[in-house]
């Protein structure tokens, strides 16, 4: 005598329906896909952390614009290129700005 046995699988997944603004959710989309993740992958990691430690946290890493970085490669070759004087005291400071 055999005897079969099924395994019977329960979808435990379910759907949640949120309104934003349709700009947000396109940078949401396209920022998830730059760090390789999908929208509802960062969704339910943000819901697990909140379930987890029943808090709220929100953080940004600053990220310097195009124009700041221009501005710092351009300090760091003048930097490199030796073109920097160092002042020893605020009046050696400000006859250096002056001239």
């Amino acid at each position: 005598m055999t005897t079969t046995t099924t395994k019977m699988t329960t979808n435990t997944k379910t759907m949640i329906s949120i309104k934003m603004d349709k700009s947000l959710k396109k940078a949401a989309q396209e920022t998830a896909d730059e760090i390789g993740i999908s929208l509802s992958t960062l969704i339910n990691s943000f819901l697990k952390k909140f379930v987890r430690d029943k808090e709220i946290t929100l953080s940004a890493v600053e990220r310097p614009n195009a124009y700041l970085r221009a501005a710092i490669a351009e300090a760091e070759k003048d930097y490199a290129d030796g073109k920097f004087q160092v002042a020893h005291s605020g009046e050696e400071l400000i006859k250096q700005l002056r001239s």
